[in-house]
């Protein structure tokens, strides 16, 4: 945690969520870009908010200027309810999303997630439908051999980055491929990575805000 990082409690359908909140460095009388939620790895296998990669999603959109929000699935932390197979994972992430939000509803929107918590945020997308979907998304070592990962809806791909691993020995390449493939959905490979991206986080960073900062993605 450092000085721009503020710990708060959102109402869950299953009791309290645990939050935090990393807030960007901008000038008196600057909104920031928008609100980035991110959904963190597999409760059961040591996934938390300060997952190493999900800190690196934060820094990248405070970095450019979001205002990122990251939290623990129920089971988690201090967060309340007993680990939900995803089902009720989903219903955690809509509960931060409806809660940060407010109260300005019509700032813009990005979601991010990484292995379960990218499977989760692939069910969140077609909870929201169109009239709220996110300006930006991002999808880290996709987790779609071991879950039902949603296609990505053809109007946000242009708006989407998908990050994987060369050496992931979770999820493999291959695998997410072959999940990309039919929807035309672009993978950025960072060659060497394992599924965890030791060493290799710094990369993934600057591609995360490379993406975030590209005028032709932005709407």
């Amino acid at each position: 945690m450092n000085a721009h990082t503020q710990k708060i409690t959102l109402q869950g359908q299953a009791g309290a969520i645990e939050a935090l909140v990393d807030a960007p460095l901008l000038p008196d009388g600057v909104a920031p870009r928008g609100v980035a939620v991110i959904a963190h790895p597999h409760p059961l296998f040591g996934g938390t908010m300060n997952n190493k990669v999900v800190q690196t999603l934060a820094r990248a959109f405070v970095l450019c200027g979001w205002r990122a929000v990251r939290f623990n699935f129920r089971g988690v932390g201090g967060t309340e309810g007993v680990h939900d197979e995803g089902r009720g994972e989903l219903q955690d992430l809509l509960a931060v999303i409806d809660q940060s939000m407010q109260p300005a509803p019509g700032v813009p929107l990005a979601l991010a997630g990484f292995s379960f918590g990218a499977f989760v945020t692939s069910q969140a997308l077609a909870a929201l439908g169109p009239a709220r979907a996110p300006h930006k998304l991002v999808l880290v070592g996709t987790a779609v051999s071991r879950f039902g990962v949603a296609d990505v809806p053809a109007d946000l791909r242009e708006h989407t980055l998908v990050l994987h691993g060369e050496l992931d020995d979770t999820v493999a390449l291959a695998d997410v491929l072959q999940w990309a493939r039919p929807q035309a959905l672009p993978v950025t490979v960072i060659p060497g990575a394992t599924h965890f991206f030791h060493g290799q986080l710094p990369l993934l960073r600057s591609l995360v805000v490379r993406h975030l900062s590209a005028p032709a993605c932005t709407r």
